[in-house]
C-alpha cells in the first residue's frame, strides 16, 4: 500500500492499527510517502517502522505532489499488487479485502473505490463545492478516458504491480489525480471494477485540494486529449499565456485614454508580469522562486520572452515570404515564439 502524507502525524498509528485489524492473514507492507511535513509525519512513521517491519518510510525533500508521491512509492514496491489509500482516514480500509479478492480471482486489473458522487449522503467528507466540482471533472474524465465510471478521480484503488510498472514511464508526476492519469494512459487496456464506499469527514491533517489542483487536473486532461503530444507542464504554460492575452486587453482598455502606444506598453508589461507570477505558482510550483530570486527570475523571464517575440516576428515574416496566408504565417510565428519561451524559461528561470 502506498500512503501519501502531508501533516498527518496523528493519523499514522491509527491507520496502521486499522490495516493490522483488517488485513489479518494477508502479507502486506505500507509505504508512507511523506513530502517533508512540517509536523514531522515522517518521524512518526519511522518510529512505527522500528517496531513493525511492514511499515516503510519514504521522505521526499524538495518535491511535492500526490501523483509523484504515489509513483515513487509504487515503484519502490516488490509486491504483486499495489494499493493507494489516503492517510486522512476518509477511506474505508475494509474495502481492501474485496479489492484484493477481485484481483486475485482475475476479475480485473484495477479495482477502484467509488464515492458515489450522485448520492450526497455518501460523500459527507466533501464540501458542496468540491462535490459539484468533482461531478464536473468526472464527466470530463469520462469523455477523455472513454469509460463510463462513476468516480474516476478517486484516490483509493488497487491494481496489479506489473500494469503500474508498464504505464509508469508515461505517467505525469505532477498533480493530484493519479488514477485519472492511469485510466487515460492505458487507453482502455485495463479491466476496471468499481466498489462503492462512504467517504467520511477528515480526522486530522490537511486537505491537499486547492485551486492549483484544479489547474493541474485541467492541464493533465488537455495533455491526454493531445495524446501526450504536449506535456502537462507545456499545456499549463500555454494556458497561462492565454490568460495573459486577456490581461493585456483589459489593461489596454483601461489605459487607452493615455494614448494607444502607452496603453499597449502597459498592457504588454502587465501581461508579462502576470504570466511570470502565474507560471511561478502553477507551472513550476515545485520550483517556485521566492524573495530576491523571484525578482532575478523575473528579469530573466522578460529578457527571454523579448527574444521569443523577435523569434515570433522573424518566423512569421519568413513564412509569409513563402506565399503562405497571413493568418497561417502569424500562427507559425506564435508557435515558434511560444516554444522558445517555454523551453528557454524552463531551463534558465526555473532550472
Amino acid at each position: 500500500m502506498v500512503i501519501p502524507t502531508f501533516n498527518e502525524r496523528r493519523n499514522v498509528q491509527p491507520l496502521r492499527d486499522r490495516l493490522d485489524r483488517t488485513l489479518q492473514g494477508v502479507s502486506w507492507q505500507a509505504v508512507f510517502v511523506d513530502d517533508d511535513s512540517p509536523d514531522r509525519t515522517w518521524e512518526e512513521v519511522r518510529r512505527l517502522a522500528a517496531e513493525d517491519p511492514r511499515i516503510h518510510c519514504l521522505r521526499r525533500v524538495g518535491r511535492r505532489g500526490l501523483a509523484g508521491a504515489v509513483m515513487e512509492g509504487a515503484l519502490s514496491s516488490s509486491g504483486a499488487l499495489v494499493a493507494v489509500i489516503d492517510a486522512d482516514l476518509q477511506h474505508d480500509e475494509q474495502l481492501l479485502i474485496p479489492m484484493l479478492a477481485a484481483l486475485r480471482k482475475g476479475e480485473a486489473d484495477l479495482v477502484m473505490a467509488s464515492r458515489r458522487l450522485d448520492q450526497p449522503g455518501e460523500t459527507a467528507g466533501l464540501s458542496p463545492f468540491r462535490r459539484a466540482l468533482s461531478r464536473i471533472a468526472n464527466r470530463a474524465t469520462a469523455w477523455v478516458t472513454k469509460r463510463d465510471l462513476s468516480d474516476p478521480l478517486s484516490g483509493f484503488f488497487m491494481m496489479r504491480q506489473a500494469e503500474f510498472d508498464r504505464l509508469a514511464p508515461k505517467l505525469s508526476p505532477r498533480g493530484f489525480k493519479i488514477l485519472f492519469d492511469i485510466l487515460a494512459t492505458s487507453r482502455g487496456g485495463l479491466r476496471v471494477i468499481e466498489l462503492p464506499f462512504t467517504f467520511t469527514p477528515r480526522v486530522a491533517g490537511e486537505s491537499k485540494f486547492d485551486q492549483r489542483v484544479v489547474a493541474d487536473y485541467t492541464a493533465l486532461a488537455l495533455s491526454k486529449i493531445s495524446r501526450d503530444l504536449f506535456s502537462p507542464r507545456a499545456v499549463m504554460f500555454g494556458l497561462v499565456g492565454v490568460s495573459g492575452i486577456f490581461v493585456h486587453l483589459a489593461v489596454m482598455r483601461a489605459t487607452l485614454g493615455f494614448g494607444f502606444t502607452l496603453a499597449q506598453l502597459l498592457g504588454a508589461a502587465t501581461a508579462m508580469t502576470s504570466n511570470y507570477l502565474l507560471n511561478n505558482v502553477l507551472t513550476y510550483r515545485g520550483r517556485s522562486r521566492t524573495g530576491w530570486r523571484l525578482l532575478g527570475g523575473y528579469m530573466k523571464f522578460v529578457a527571454l520572452c523579448a527574444l521569443g517575440l523577435a523569434a515570433n516576428v522573424g518566423a512569421a515574416t519568413l513564412v509569409r515570404s513563402l506565399g503562405v496566408p497571413w493568418w497561417a504565417s502569424a500562427a507559425a510565428g506564435a508557435v515558434v515564439g511560444a516554444a522558445w519561451n517555454f523551453l528557454s524559461t524552463a531551463t534558465a528561470v526555473w532550472g
